[in-house]
């Protein structure tokens, strides 16, 4: 057997390796869910969850409320009776995901060049008069010559929307007033889970009086709409063949 093929199969022996590493926990609940449905995730404190972080951003000095003498108004209030919208920890809003985009871009580069370097010695020292150097040494010393040349094109064309709603809770405020929501709706349809998570950051006065906001009114937004199943595995390559699409160059 020659050395390519020992450093071929030892090749194939280490990625074969790796992959059933990195598939071995995911293979396994893979094969315990074989004829059953997937499974939704429990409803849990989104502040408990793994690296999870409170979100810190510049803020002003807190204001202090004041009420003027003889009044039931406060400074800052906009209604005279109590404000349904939410506004503290745990409180719930409705946001509406209303996201289009299109983008279309296109992009081409070329390059090329060429090298000539010709010295014109051709008798170095007399080689042309001794028979094992003129057998040895080429027609012209010091001679050199290149091209090279490049083409590359890509594009893209990419057109999404997706409309939809979620509630989420207000897991944090900040001491501005503003309040951090998050969202999570999972559904299952056969052997396929939907997931769509929102969250960011929103202002109580964008949130509307039916206590719901849309989307582009939320700062740092997180939106994230995807799937997991039958039809999401079947569409996802399998792990040997990503392990190759990291480690192999070419």
């Amino acid at each position: 057997m020659s050395q390519y093929r020992i450093n071929r199969l030892i090749l194939t022996g280490a990625l074969f390796a790796l992959g059933t590493i990195a598939s071995g926990c995911s293979s396994i609940d893979r094969l315990s869910q074989i004829g059953e449905q997937p499974k939704l995730t429990s409803i849990d404190n989104p502040t408990t969850q793994p690296g999870y972080k409170p979100v810190q951003m510049p803020m002003p000095k807190p204001e202090v409320a004041s009420y003027s003498p003889n009044s039931l108004w406060r400074s800052g209030s906009r209604a005279f009776f109590k404000d349904q919208r939410a506004a503290r920890v745990g409180d719930l809003l409705t946001i509406t995901v209303n996201f289009t985009d299109k983008a279309a871009i296109a992009n081409e580069t070329q390059r090329s060049r060429t090298n000539s370097e010709d010295s014109g010695v051709t008798n170095f020292l007399g080689s042309q008069t001794i028979t094992q150097a003129n057998k040895i040494l080429p027609g012209k010393i010091l001679t050199a010559d290149s091209t090279a040349s490049s083409d590359g094109k890509g594009s893209v064309n990419r057109q999404e929307a997706l409309q939809t709603s979620v509630a989420a809770v207000v897991t944090q405020v900040l001491p501005n007033g503003n309040l951090v929501v998050e969202g999570k709706q999972e559904i299952r349809v056969n052997f396929e889970i939907r997931e769509l998570i929102v969250a960011g950051i929103v202002r109580p006065e964008d949130i509307q009086s039916d206590n719901t906001i849309d989307s582009s009114k939320i700062a740092q937004a997180r939106i994230a709409y995807g799937g997991r199943g039958q039809i999401t595995d079947v569409q996802q390559p399998r792990y040997g063949q990503q392990v190759l699409d990291v480690l192999l160059p070419f």
